[in-house]
């Protein structure tokens, strides 16, 4: 038996090139034996890493046997000088020649970079071109090897080879876990490993599976897809050498002083783990997967489309790549189907559920998912909001070219414009479903809510007391309701957004360790008592104002989860990009990063280092000369600096001066509406 293992590893970017670099390293302990041969093409990055020689050009190995994680000591094979690794092509041309220069019974294929879901991924630096000019998306992100891309990808490679399938597509990307996604590799390999959610920066345990493949190169893909999952972090090179350990978190670094010194392989693994989530596929159970899901999309035109969009709405999410301004558009299959059939209520919906839980459960071979991700299944899917469905970036104008395999195959499509514009559609009906310009999109379960002027117990609190805040609100499409501060300048005529937060209710449900609000159906009466409290965001050293918002949704305040965006800035090049910290309980815990503006493009994982800084970013709502809002806009503040400790969140007394408060009633459809009222902190 031969097995040919292929690792594709895109390193042509200034975030990833030192983690993918690594992850090849760490193949080269095992590296390659008599009946496995492991056969890696890597692109460097011009400006990244500039370990090993600081080589940016493609080059292509044979990976042997080399201890030393810091050096690539394989056979070189071939420079191809500068290659983009973005397209298609790149990818075709790389695995037609390793295929047919090392001949095997089984193939398994993996690909690494930046994943984005549905889209796509693997970005180049050096790509001058903006991708499919038929792909409105690809006029917003650029050059990128789109899903569409990857699917005539693959079938050319099987094509030119002879090649029946893979034996597995490895995908160590971040947010590829899409059904999507998994349709358009399941003509093309027998099993898939992909991720739901963001992944760590370091990637797959390389070493700790390479070494159970060479140990039983008998193995088939599920089974080493398995040792892929059960290695996942918890067997990582870089966590388990001493050397690396130190270098991943920097001597001296946050994390470092978080415990006290270096951490030890335990307190990274518990670090990272919590958000992780990672799966392997059986693809040929994907066609199945499908047809019960067009029979639950199907049945789904039978009911009221409010359950449907509160089903999305409370459903387990995952990291978007559209940025902060909509609701989060990536869930989880199993839980949103669980969550549908029980808004529902109805015999119907409840069957056709069950048949898509009974065939997601045969899909997914092995799953594991972190604490703070509990409701995971394995899948996820793509279900954007009214706002989002309408975009030509995020709607139906990209996402049937990207996403075209699961768009012929699927009637999900066809389902999201009868929910959004009510336009019904047959049980066989396999049609490219896009609405017309100017054509009215709506979503069912936005509006009619109804909220009283706030009334105040006091216009003046002391930052010893304490005000009463009042409205009674009704309405059936209540989604979440949250507390919104703002500290009014009279002098620039604008509103600095001061805080947010979940404001809570008498009954939280839950389903699966995810918890969401249930406001009832009758009309109610909210009262919150503020405190003139506000946050700051502390180095350590300094501590400035910021706007801690919320992200999950949690049973006490301690278990939710609130961001603040901001500019990092990476000291060693100065390289700067859109970020957002990530606390719980008070606490950092972590950092992502993002190829795009305003949390948009590709997220990633950050480890900060001492002297890397976080420049916050400030929310404000400039009035006109009415007192309405006439723009919101971020303008970079305050700067804290990395260093001996993690960044904290510290409870500050609101400075003096007159403040806007009030609720934000946000609807099923992530839309809001607003009362509010001054007051005077004294």
């Amino acid at each position: 038996m031969c097995i040919r293992d292929r690792l594709y590893q895109d390193a042509d970017d200034k975030v990833l090139e030192q983690d993918i670099y690594v992850d090849l390293n760490e193949a080269e302990r095992i590296g390659s034996s008599k009946n496995v041969t492991i056969i890696a093409q890597v692109d460097r990055y011009y400006g990244g890493y500039s370990g090993d020689g600081n080589w940016t050009t493609t080059k292509r190995f044979l990976v042997t046997r080399d201890n030393d994680l810091t050096r690539v000591g394989s056979q070189l094979i071939a420079d191809l000088g500068e290659a983009n690794m973005a397209d298609g092509q790149t990818l075709v041309d790389f695995a037609t020649w390793a295929l047919k220069q090392y001949p095997a019974d089984k193939v398994a294929l993996i690909l690494s970079d930046h994943g984005m879901g549905w889209p796509g991924g693997w970005s180049d630096s050096s790509a001058t071109g903006r991708g499919d000019s038929q792909l409105p998306l690809a006029s917003a992100i650029g050059d990128q090897m789109y899903l569409h891309e990857i699917n005539a990808a693959l079938a050319e490679i099987r094509a030119q080879t002879g090649l029946e399938k893979f034996e597995i597509i490895g995908m160590d990307a971040c947010l590829m876990g899409h059904i999507e996604v998994l349709d358009a590799l399941a003509d093309d390999g027998r099993y898939a490993v992909t991720s739901q959610e963001t992944e760590p920066s370091l990637g797959w345990a390389y070493a700790a599976f390479l070494e159970k493949l060479t140990s039983n190169p008998e193995m088939n893909g599920a089974e080493l897809g398995t040792y892929i999952v059960d290695s996942y972090i918890e067997d990582d090179e870089r966590i388990l050498d001493d050397n690396a350990r130190a270098d991943l978190v920097g001597r001296g670094s946050p994390l470092s002083g978080f415990y006290g010194g270096l951490p030890s392989a335990d307190q990274i693994v518990h670090q990272l783990t919590p958000t992780t989530t990672l799966s392997v596929i059986d693809l040929s159970a994907m066609p199945a997967l499908i047809d019960s899901f067009n029979n639950f999309s199907f049945v789904l035109q039978g009911i009221n489309q409010r359950a449907i969009a509160q089903a999305r709405s409370y459903s387990q999410s995952f990291t978007s790549i559209f940025g902060s301004n909509v609701p989060p558009s990536y869930i989880d299959l199993g839980h949103f189907v669980q969550l549908t059939a029980q808004a529902a209520g109805e015999n119907k919906v409840t069957q056709a559920a069950e048949q898509v839980l009974d065939a997601l459960n045969q899909a997914v071979v092995i799953e594991k998912h972190g604490s703070k991700r509990p409701a995971a299944s394995g899948i996820s899917i793509y279900f954007p909001n009214s706002q989002l469905y309408q975009t030509n970036e995020a709607g139906p104008r990209s996402y049937t070219i990207a996403a075209n395999q699961f768009v012929q195959d699927s009637l999900w499509d066809e389902f999201l414009a009868f929910h959004y514009t009510n336009k019904s559609f047959q049980a066989d009906q396999r049609s490219v479903i896009i609405p017309a310009a100017g054509e009215t999109v709506r979503g069912p379960a936005s509006g009619g809510i109804s909220v009283t002027p706030l009334q105040l117990s006091s216009n003046n609190v002391r930052y010893d007391s304490s005000v009463i805040l009042s409205s009674d609100i009704a309405g059936e499409n209540i989604g979440y309701i949250k507390l919104l501060v703002g500290y009014l300048d009279e002098a620039s005529n604008s509103i600095y957004v001061a805080d947010c937060d979940y404001l809570d209710v008498t009954a939280v449900l839950e389903l699966d360790g995810v918890y969401y609000p249930d406001w009832g159906a009758e009309n109610f009466t909210l009262e919150f008592e503020w405190q003139p409290i506000l946050y700051r965001l502390s180095d350590g050293e300094n501590a400035a104002l910021a706007l801690f918002s919320p992200t999950v949704y949690g049973q006490t305040r301690e278990e939710a989860v609130y961001m603040v965006d901001g500019i990092y800035t990476d000291k060693s090049g100065g390289d700067t990009r859109y970020a957002r910290l990530f606390f719980s309980d008070g606490i950092l815990h972590q950092v992502f990063g993002f190829t795009g503006t305003d949390a948009t493009g590709a997220p990633h994982e950050i480890i900060p280092q001492p002297g890397d800084t976080f420049t916050i970013l400030d929310r404000w709502m400039d009035l006109d000369s009415e007192g309405n809002v006439s723009q919101t806009e971020q303008l970079e503040g305050e700067t804290l600096t990395f260093g001996d400790e993690m960044f904290t969140w510290q409870e500050v007394y609101a400075p003096a001066g007159k403040y806007v408060i009030g609720y934000l009633v946000e609807d099923l459809d992530g839309q809001g509406k607003t009362t509010f009222s001054m007051i005077t902190v004294e």
